[in-house]
Protein backbone atom coordinates (compact mmCIF):
# COMPACT_ATOMS: atom_id res chain seq x y z
CA UNK A 1 0.00 0.00 0.00
CA UNK A 2 1.28 3.30 -1.25
CA UNK A 3 0.42 5.86 1.90
CA UNK A 4 1.18 8.78 -0.06
CA UNK A 5 -2.18 8.17 -2.53
CA UNK A 6 -4.42 8.37 0.58
CA UNK A 7 -3.36 11.91 1.89
CA UNK A 8 -5.19 14.62 1.28
CA UNK A 9 -3.34 16.59 -1.69
CA UNK A 10 -2.63 19.62 0.53
CA UNK A 11 -1.36 17.93 2.88
CA UNK A 12 1.20 15.79 -0.08
CA UNK A 13 2.37 18.88 -1.36
CA UNK A 14 2.83 21.06 1.87
CA UNK A 15 6.30 21.77 3.14
CA UNK A 16 7.03 20.99 6.99
CA UNK A 17 7.85 24.29 8.92
CA UNK A 18 11.32 24.81 9.66
CA UNK A 19 12.09 25.07 13.21
CA UNK A 20 15.57 26.88 14.79
CA UNK A 21 16.96 24.11 15.96
CA UNK A 22 15.91 21.83 12.72
CA UNK A 23 19.90 22.47 11.39
CA UNK A 24 21.91 21.59 14.07
CA UNK A 25 22.07 18.55 16.17
CA UNK A 26 24.75 19.27 19.31
CA UNK A 27 23.50 20.17 23.04
CA UNK A 28 26.23 22.73 23.01
CA UNK A 29 26.53 26.08 21.68
CA UNK A 30 26.10 29.33 21.69
CA UNK A 31 22.06 29.95 20.47
CA UNK A 32 21.24 32.68 18.64
CA UNK A 33 18.72 31.51 15.81
CA UNK A 34 15.39 31.77 18.04
CA UNK A 35 14.92 35.09 19.29
CA UNK A 36 14.97 33.43 22.62
CA UNK A 37 15.70 35.17 26.14
CA UNK A 38 19.90 34.30 26.61
CA UNK A 39 19.69 34.26 30.12
CA UNK A 40 19.51 30.23 31.55
CA UNK A 41 16.46 29.51 33.98
CA UNK A 42 16.16 26.12 32.59
CA UNK A 43 13.23 27.09 30.77
CA UNK A 44 14.25 29.91 27.99
CA UNK A 45 15.50 27.67 25.37
CA UNK A 46 12.52 25.80 23.19
CA UNK A 47 12.02 22.14 23.22
CA UNK A 48 13.26 19.59 21.17
CA UNK A 49 10.71 20.08 18.35
CA UNK A 50 10.85 16.43 17.40
CA UNK A 51 10.84 15.11 20.67
CA UNK A 52 13.95 12.39 20.03
CA UNK A 53 14.67 11.61 23.50
CA UNK A 54 11.41 10.63 24.30
CA UNK A 55 11.26 8.92 20.86
CA UNK A 56 13.96 7.04 21.72
CA UNK A 57 12.96 5.99 25.36
CA UNK A 58 9.47 4.72 24.11
CA UNK A 59 11.09 2.67 20.66
CA UNK A 60 12.95 1.54 23.27
CA UNK A 61 10.52 0.18 25.77
CA UNK A 62 7.78 -1.14 22.55
CA UNK A 63 10.68 -2.88 20.78
CA UNK A 64 10.68 -0.29 17.67
CA UNK A 65 12.60 2.18 15.94
CA UNK A 66 11.89 5.83 16.98
CA UNK A 67 10.96 6.47 13.37
CA UNK A 68 8.32 4.77 13.95
CA UNK A 69 6.85 6.88 17.00
CA UNK A 70 5.18 10.48 17.02
CA UNK A 71 4.75 12.19 20.75
CA UNK A 72 1.10 13.81 20.75
CA UNK A 73 1.20 17.04 23.16
CA UNK A 74 -1.83 16.72 24.11
CA UNK A 75 -2.46 13.07 24.77
CA UNK A 76 -4.14 10.80 22.02
CA UNK A 77 -6.50 13.52 21.22
CA UNK A 78 -3.88 15.12 19.30
CA UNK A 79 -3.17 12.45 17.35
CA UNK A 80 -6.92 11.81 16.25
CA UNK A 81 -7.25 15.29 15.24
CA UNK A 82 -3.91 14.80 13.42
CA UNK A 83 -5.19 11.69 11.37
CA UNK A 84 -7.86 12.85 10.41
CA UNK A 85 -6.25 16.47 8.91
CA UNK A 86 -3.73 13.92 7.08
CA UNK A 87 -6.60 11.60 5.22
CA UNK A 88 -9.88 13.17 5.22
CA UNK A 89 -11.20 15.68 2.92
CA UNK A 90 -13.17 18.32 4.59
CA UNK A 91 -16.97 17.98 3.35
CA UNK A 92 -15.93 14.72 1.00
CA UNK A 93 -14.30 12.00 3.16
CA UNK A 94 -15.50 9.95 6.09
CA UNK A 95 -14.41 8.59 9.65
CA UNK A 96 -15.63 4.99 10.29
CA UNK A 97 -15.97 3.70 13.81
CA UNK A 98 -17.80 1.85 16.46
CA UNK A 99 -20.57 2.75 18.69
CA UNK A 100 -20.76 3.54 21.76
CA UNK A 101 -16.72 4.61 21.64
CA UNK A 102 -14.82 7.34 22.70
CA UNK A 103 -16.65 10.51 22.28
CA UNK A 104 -13.56 12.71 20.77
CA UNK A 105 -13.89 10.84 17.72
CA UNK A 106 -16.80 12.18 16.67
CA UNK A 107 -15.87 16.07 17.91
CA UNK A 108 -12.41 15.61 16.30
CA UNK A 109 -14.57 14.71 13.01
CA UNK A 110 -16.93 17.52 13.31
CA UNK A 111 -13.89 20.17 14.17
CA UNK A 112 -12.97 18.88 10.75
CA UNK A 113 -15.93 19.15 8.67
CA UNK A 114 -15.59 15.20 7.97
CA UNK A 115 -18.46 13.22 8.51
CA UNK A 116 -18.61 10.03 10.83
CA UNK A 117 -20.35 6.75 10.07
CA UNK A 118 -20.92 4.53 13.52
CA UNK A 119 -21.35 0.69 13.17
CA UNK A 120 -22.98 -0.32 16.30
CA UNK A 121 -21.46 -2.79 18.23
CA UNK A 122 -24.25 -5.91 19.20
CA UNK A 123 -25.56 -6.24 22.68
CA UNK A 124 -22.26 -7.46 23.94
CA UNK A 125 -20.44 -4.81 22.63
CA UNK A 126 -19.07 -7.07 20.00
CA UNK A 127 -17.95 -6.19 16.68
CA UNK A 128 -17.68 -8.21 13.25
CA UNK A 129 -15.42 -7.35 10.42
CA UNK A 130 -18.23 -7.96 7.84
CA UNK A 131 -20.78 -5.77 9.24
CA UNK A 132 -18.29 -3.31 9.73
CA UNK A 133 -16.82 -3.27 6.10
CA UNK A 134 -20.27 -3.33 4.40
CA UNK A 135 -19.76 0.18 5.69
CA UNK A 136 -16.63 1.34 3.83
CA UNK A 137 -17.05 3.76 0.94
CA UNK A 138 -14.61 4.60 -1.58
CA UNK A 139 -14.39 7.67 0.68
CA UNK A 140 -14.07 6.51 4.00
CA UNK A 141 -10.45 7.23 4.37
CA UNK A 142 -10.42 6.19 7.82
CA UNK A 143 -11.41 3.84 10.63
CA UNK A 144 -10.34 3.87 14.44
CA UNK A 145 -11.40 0.99 17.05
CA UNK A 146 -11.25 1.47 20.37
CA UNK A 147 -9.85 -1.44 22.07
CA UNK A 148 -10.50 -2.45 25.19
CA UNK A 149 -13.19 0.03 24.02
CA UNK A 150 -14.66 2.82 26.23
CA UNK A 151 -16.89 2.79 27.80
CA UNK A 152 -17.87 -0.76 27.47
CA UNK A 153 -13.74 -1.54 28.80
CA UNK A 154 -14.24 -5.17 26.29
CA UNK A 155 -11.09 -6.05 24.25
CA UNK A 156 -11.99 -6.16 20.65
CA UNK A 157 -12.04 -10.53 18.84
CA UNK A 158 -8.87 -10.01 17.55
CA UNK A 159 -9.50 -12.00 14.65
CA UNK A 160 -12.21 -9.61 13.64
CA UNK A 161 -10.08 -6.69 14.14
CA UNK A 162 -6.82 -8.08 11.86
CA UNK A 163 -10.01 -8.57 9.23
CA UNK A 164 -10.59 -5.14 9.54
CA UNK A 165 -7.27 -4.54 9.15
CA UNK A 166 -6.37 -6.31 6.17
CA UNK A 167 -9.72 -5.48 4.47
CA UNK A 168 -10.13 -1.60 4.96
CA UNK A 169 -8.83 0.61 1.55
CA UNK A 170 -7.50 3.21 4.30
CA UNK A 171 -5.94 4.04 7.74
CA UNK A 172 -7.07 2.30 10.79
CA UNK A 173 -6.08 3.44 13.95
CA UNK A 174 -6.49 1.38 16.91
CA UNK A 175 -6.88 3.18 20.23
CA UNK A 176 -4.84 1.31 23.07
CA UNK A 177 -5.24 3.67 25.92
CA UNK A 178 -6.67 0.92 28.09
CA UNK A 179 -3.62 -2.02 26.72
CA UNK A 180 -1.77 -2.15 29.77
CA UNK A 181 -4.90 -3.38 31.85
CA UNK A 182 -5.79 -6.11 29.34
CA UNK A 183 -4.02 -9.13 29.28
CA UNK A 184 -3.45 -9.28 25.71
CA UNK A 185 -0.88 -7.35 23.68
CA UNK A 186 -3.09 -5.69 21.44
CA UNK A 187 -1.49 -5.10 17.82
CA UNK A 188 1.27 -2.84 18.44
CA UNK A 189 3.81 -5.74 17.98
CA UNK A 190 2.29 -6.88 15.04
CA UNK A 191 2.98 -3.39 13.52
CA UNK A 192 5.38 -4.42 10.39
CA UNK A 193 2.75 -6.85 9.67
CA UNK A 194 0.24 -3.96 8.22
CA UNK A 195 1.67 -0.60 6.44
CA UNK A 196 -2.36 1.08 6.75
CA UNK A 197 -2.07 0.57 10.85
CA UNK A 198 -1.96 3.27 13.30
CA UNK A 199 -1.70 2.01 17.45
CA UNK A 200 -2.53 4.73 19.58
CA UNK A 201 -1.03 4.60 23.24
CA UNK A 202 -1.43 7.29 26.15
CA UNK A 203 0.48 7.96 29.95
CA UNK A 204 -2.78 8.70 30.80
CA UNK A 205 -4.47 5.65 32.42
CA UNK A 206 -1.79 3.24 33.63
CA UNK A 207 1.23 5.83 33.53
CA UNK A 208 -0.57 7.81 36.06
CA UNK A 209 -0.10 11.01 33.91
CA UNK A 210 -3.28 12.10 32.95
CA UNK A 211 -2.23 15.37 33.96
CA UNK A 212 0.70 15.31 31.94
CA UNK A 213 -0.83 15.14 28.38
CA UNK A 214 1.60 12.73 26.52
CA UNK A 215 0.42 10.19 24.02
CA UNK A 216 1.80 8.22 21.27
CA UNK A 217 1.15 7.25 18.11
CA UNK A 218 2.77 4.05 16.43
CA UNK A 219 2.91 3.89 12.79
CA UNK A 220 5.16 3.02 9.97
CA UNK A 221 7.79 5.68 9.26
CA UNK A 222 6.43 6.97 6.18
CA UNK A 223 2.90 7.75 8.56
CA UNK A 224 5.08 9.22 11.29
CA UNK A 225 7.02 11.77 9.16
CA UNK A 226 3.95 13.27 7.85
CA UNK A 227 2.64 13.35 10.86
CA UNK A 228 5.47 15.40 12.34
CA UNK A 229 5.34 17.22 9.11
CA UNK A 230 1.85 18.71 10.24
CA UNK A 231 2.26 18.83 14.08
CA UNK A 232 2.86 22.40 15.60
CA UNK A 233 6.21 22.55 16.01
CA UNK A 234 6.90 22.88 19.83
CA UNK A 235 3.69 20.76 21.04
CA UNK A 236 5.63 18.90 23.99
CA UNK A 237 7.27 21.89 26.27
CA UNK A 238 10.12 21.46 28.21
CA UNK A 239 8.97 20.78 32.09
CA UNK A 240 6.97 18.04 30.59
CA UNK A 241 9.60 16.24 28.62
CA UNK A 242 11.55 16.15 31.46
CA UNK A 243 9.38 14.91 33.71
CA UNK A 244 7.91 11.92 31.18
CA UNK A 245 12.05 10.93 30.54
CA UNK A 246 11.73 10.81 34.52
CA UNK A 247 8.36 8.62 35.18
CA UNK A 248 9.14 6.29 32.47
CA UNK A 249 11.66 5.05 34.16
CA UNK A 250 9.57 3.96 37.08
CA UNK A 251 8.44 0.93 35.34
CA UNK A 252 8.52 -1.48 38.18
CA UNK A 253 6.60 0.77 40.33
CA UNK A 254 3.56 1.05 37.15
CA UNK A 255 3.66 -2.50 36.84
CA UNK A 256 2.88 -3.15 40.28
CA UNK A 257 -0.21 -0.85 40.40
CA UNK A 258 -1.70 -1.84 36.94
CA UNK A 259 -1.56 -5.52 38.70
CA UNK A 260 -2.94 -3.77 41.80
CA UNK A 261 -5.77 -2.41 39.45
CA UNK A 262 -6.25 -5.68 37.63
CA UNK A 263 -6.96 -7.20 41.25
CA UNK A 264 -9.57 -4.48 42.23
CA UNK A 265 -11.23 -4.84 39.01
CA UNK A 266 -11.41 -8.23 39.51
CA UNK A 267 -12.81 -7.70 43.11
CA UNK A 268 -15.25 -4.95 41.76
CA UNK A 269 -16.36 -7.60 39.60
CA UNK A 270 -17.34 -10.25 42.12
CA UNK A 271 -18.89 -7.55 44.59
CA UNK A 272 -21.12 -5.24 42.54
CA UNK A 273 -23.24 -8.46 41.54
CA UNK A 274 -24.39 -8.40 44.75
CA UNK A 275 -25.68 -5.24 45.77
CA UNK A 276 -29.56 -5.29 45.10
CA UNK A 277 -29.17 -2.19 43.07
CA UNK A 278 -26.67 -3.38 40.09
CA UNK A 279 -28.53 -4.82 37.31
CA UNK A 280 -25.47 -5.88 35.08
CA UNK A 281 -21.91 -5.64 35.52
CA UNK A 282 -20.24 -6.03 32.11
CA UNK A 283 -16.41 -7.82 31.86
CA UNK A 284 -13.46 -5.47 31.55
CA UNK A 285 -10.06 -5.40 30.21
CA UNK A 286 -10.09 -1.74 31.40
CA UNK A 287 -9.20 -0.02 34.68
CA UNK A 288 -12.85 0.64 34.62
CA UNK A 289 -16.64 -1.30 34.86
CA UNK A 290 -19.70 -0.32 32.96
CA UNK A 291 -22.38 -0.92 35.51
CA UNK A 292 -26.00 -1.07 34.68
CA UNK A 293 -28.53 0.03 36.98
CA UNK A 294 -32.63 0.39 37.40
CA UNK A 295 -32.32 4.25 37.97
CA UNK A 296 -29.05 5.47 36.86
CA UNK A 297 -29.37 8.77 37.72
CA UNK A 298 -30.69 8.84 40.87
CA UNK A 299 -28.19 6.51 41.81
CA UNK A 300 -25.13 9.26 40.40
CA UNK A 301 -27.16 12.01 42.42
CA UNK A 302 -26.69 9.66 45.20
CA UNK A 303 -23.43 9.06 44.88
CA UNK A 304 -22.40 12.88 44.01
CA UNK A 305 -24.23 13.79 47.08
CA UNK A 306 -21.45 11.30 48.83
CA UNK A 307 -18.55 12.82 46.94
CA UNK A 308 -18.06 10.07 44.99
CA UNK A 309 -17.84 10.99 41.31
CA UNK A 310 -18.55 8.62 38.29
CA UNK A 311 -19.66 9.06 35.00
CA UNK A 312 -23.13 8.90 33.49
CA UNK A 313 -23.55 6.79 30.00
CA UNK A 314 -26.97 6.09 30.52
CA UNK A 315 -27.98 8.58 27.90
CA UNK A 316 -25.46 7.04 24.73
CA UNK A 317 -27.13 4.30 22.57
CA UNK A 318 -26.61 0.74 23.72
CA UNK A 319 -24.91 2.34 27.73
CA UNK A 320 -29.02 2.50 29.10
CA UNK A 321 -29.15 2.46 32.20
CA UNK A 322 -25.11 2.52 32.63
CA UNK A 323 -22.53 4.55 35.27
CA UNK A 324 -19.17 3.83 34.28
CA UNK A 325 -17.10 3.69 37.43
CA UNK A 326 -13.25 3.86 37.80
CA UNK A 327 -11.26 1.57 39.54
CA UNK A 328 -9.32 3.31 42.57
CA UNK A 329 -7.62 2.23 45.36
CA UNK A 330 -8.88 -0.37 47.62
CA UNK A 331 -10.00 2.43 49.93
CA UNK A 332 -11.75 3.73 47.41
CA UNK A 333 -13.50 1.10 46.11
CA UNK A 334 -14.59 -0.31 49.84
CA UNK A 335 -16.30 3.14 50.18
CA UNK A 336 -17.64 2.96 46.62
CA UNK A 337 -18.95 -0.70 47.93
CA UNK A 338 -20.32 0.17 51.20
CA UNK A 339 -21.77 3.66 49.53
CA UNK A 340 -23.85 1.27 47.13
CA UNK A 341 -24.89 -0.73 49.50
CA UNK A 342 -26.23 1.42 51.30
CA UNK A 343 -28.83 3.17 48.47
Amino acid sequence: MDITTLLRDNIRRMEAYSTARDEYEGDLGIYLDANENPYDNGMNRYPDPHNKLIRIKIASMRGLSPMQVFVGGNGSDEVIDLLIRMFCEPRQDKLLTIAPSYGMYKVAAATNAVDIVEVPLDENFGITAERFLAQATPDTKLAILCSPNNPSGNLLDLAEVEEIIRGFKGIVAIDEAYIDFASGEGFLPRLSEFPNLVVMQTLSKAWGMAGVRIGFAFASQDIIEVMQKIKYPYSVNLITEKLVLSELNQHELRQNQIKEIATEREKLEKQLPGIPIVKKVFPSDANFLLVRFDDPRKVYDLLIEKEIIVRDRSRIKGCEGCLRITVGTPEQNKILIDTLSSL
